[in-house]
């Protein structure tokens, strides 16, 4: 009988700690791992990307959208360096990924060999928790399970580093003597709860306020019914930030939806107006969408001691998993009786609301792109995963689509790079094949690395139980939301070397590929084009040639830098100007003016 190789156990092992898929892309610096992979026949699946850094972002979204450790596979050299990327995604968004990476034989490390990198030093940052090389057959266990208990633990990337040589090699367990490693695989997620005093005297902060608000974050996923309750109880409304989106339902009254540059009016007023806040599983980055320091009492609640009292100072910051803290917080809270600071805080999201629709029917040139997600949002099942790419697209995602119970959203939120919608939304249907994934992108996203992924569509699309993964592109020709950060950070005009796009018909190139591409070029298409998906029997992209002269930003945060639009608009970028919401254009006109 032919002996176990290192690869073979490191596959065997992985099905041990609940791997049932690997992303990644080949090489000379896998080939041990690739053959005992061919070996398991189909024990694990193996996803083909078109680029590294594409499976490293998969991987991510794996863990986002599912809870469990995402792993991705590249060969040394090139192949661990595209990696970086989408690892620093789940670096910094807290995400339980382990890259497992090729190395030169053990022989020629040192010797200046060809795609020899220093790949400890390369990972040690993004891997900073747990980075390691197997350099003897029997460390590939304990290095394994270290880096997935880790990564699990930590909730963060791990890397591990195997030459090729020793993949080959004959696998043997550790002897019993000493100085040898014995693991073994599994992970319990422990019940963290702050300390009872500590409880009371949040519940004592939280009882003491008149107009508490409350702000929710993707560390709440797993408490919406416990943040509900609290909500209640304290007569609060709910802000969500823009990971946290999914996490309760848009048509709940007391939900006042996002909170930052792409924020609704209603949670901006209540972080103005709160005396109490309460932060719960989330470490919005933004400190100026909060109230202001001494404004308000604060309560956090968040695993990661690290993190309390970072972006406002807390009076009671709690160490502790949300929902179980939120459980033992309910019974210390008084309900409030005045529902006043309730009711405003329901008119002000209805009102809210009722503004944006009617910002969707002003016309654009050809399409505002706003209409388009606003006629989408109604449609989309109630089980759809969605993804959004850094850029306009996120903007109107968050401001035009309204979450409803059963859906999945995520974005890269931390790192916020380029590149990751059409990979997210890929990584959804590989977890959730009977689910229609959506992405949101632009067309500079698309052009830097997606339409290559559209060919990772077309290789496994026909083995999806719902064959249905819309992308949606946003095709203006520029790299809108740069555009508009060059007027509004720096009062310049759009600088047009370097924000102008070429022209590519992405519609046309999907067709090329056997899905489905859809045109959307005038306001009266949308609807047809948007029962199409509904209905289509593969993967559809639809191209809107969206107007991008329309502020991604909400008009009250764009209003706040209305003398650097004023100025960009009178350095000679006039189109700056031509859709104007107020109060941002009655600002405008107002710094023009002095």
């Amino acid at each position: 009988m032919e002996k176990q190789k290192v690869g073979d156990f490191l596959i065997q092992r992985l099905g041990e700690w609940g791997v049932t898929r690997l992303f990644g892309y080949p090489g000379d610096g896998i080939n041990g791992i690739m053959g005992a992979l061919d070996r398991a026949e189909g024990k694990l699946e193996f996803v083909q990307v078109r680029h590294e850094e594409v499976a490293s972002l998969m991987a991510c979204a794996h863990a986002k959208y599912t809870g469990e450790v995402g792993v991705c596979l590249a060969t040394s050299g090139p192949g661990a360096i595209h990696l970086l990327n989408g690892l620093y995604d789940a670096k910094l968004d807290h995400q339980p990924v382990v890259a497992l990476v090729g190395q030169k034989g053990q022989k020629a490390l040192g010797g200046h060999a060809q795609q020899e990198v220093d790949l400890m030093s390369l990972f040690k940052d993004v891997a900073s928790e747990y980075v390691h090389m197997v350099t003897d057959p029997s460390q590939v266990r304990h290095v394994l399970d270290r880096a997935f208990r880790i990564a699990k633990y930590q909730r963060t990337v791990t890397c591990v580093i195997l030459p090729s040589d020793v993949q080959d090699e004959e696998y043997q367990d550790p002897e019993h003597t000493h100085g040898t490693i014995h693991t073994g695989t599994g992970y319990l997620e422990p019940r963290v709860l702050p300390r009872d005093e500590d409880l009371q005297r949040a519940a004592d902060v939280l009882n003491a306020g008149e107009k508490v608000a409350i702000l929710i974050g993707i560390g709440a996923k797993d408490a919406a019914a416990e943040v509900m309750q609290v909500a209640e109880v304290l007569g609060a409304g709910v802000a969500k930030a823009y990971l946290g989106k999914a996490v309760l339902p848009d048509e709940l009254p007391f939900v006042t939806g996002g909170i930052g540059f792409f924020g609704t009016t209603a949670s901006h007023q209540m972080m103005q107006e709160c005396d109490t806040l309460l932060m719960v599983g989330s470490r919005f980055p933004y400190s100026e969408f909060l109230p202001k320091e001494g404004q308000a009492r604060g309560v956090q609640i968040d695993l990661d001691g690290r993190m309390v009292s970072l972006r406002y100072p807390m009076e009671v910051p709690l160490i502790g998993d949300s929902a179980e803290t939120l459980k033992a917080l309910l019974p210390l809270l008084k309900r409030k009786e005045d529902r006043s600071w309730r009711q405003k805080i329901e008119q002000d999201i209805k009102d809210w609301w009722q503004q944006t629709e009617e910002q969707a029917q002003h016309p654009g040139q050809p399409v505002n792109p706003k209409l388009v997600f606003q006629k989408l949002s109604p449609l989309l099942p109630d089980n759809c995963i969605m993804a959004a790419d850094s850029g306009s697209s996120s903007s109107w995602m968050s401001q035009y689509i309204r979450i409803r119970e059963g859906m999945k959203f995520s974005v890269s939120g931390t790192l916020a790079t380029m590149g990751c919608a059409v990979p997210y939304a890929l990584a959804a249907k590989f977890a959730y094949p009977d689910r229609l994934a959506v992405a949101f992108v632009g067309d500079g996203a698309m052009q830097m690395s997606s339409n290559a992924e559209l060919l990772t569509i077309q290789k496994y699309w026909q083995q999806w139980a719902d064959p249905r993964l819309l992308v949606l592109v946003l095709n203006n020709r520029d790299l809108n939301f740069v555009t508009w950060e060059q007027r509004m950070n720096e009062g310049n005009p759009k600088f047009d070397a370097s924000q102008v796009l070429p022209e590519f018909n992405f519609s046309a190139y999907a067709e090329s590929l056997g899905l489905k591409g859809i045109r959307i070029e005038t306001p009266d298409q949308i609807d047809d084009a948007l029962q199409q998906v509904l209905a289509a029997d593969r993967p559809v992209v639809v191209e809107v040639l969206a107007d991008p002269e329309i502020v991604p930003f909400t008009t009250q945060v764009a209003a706040q830098s209305a003398d650097n639009i004023a100025a960009a608009i009178q350095k000679g970028d006039k189109a700056a100007g031509q859709h104007l919401e107020e109060p941002l254009e009655g600002a405008v006109a107002e710094a023009g003016e002095e």
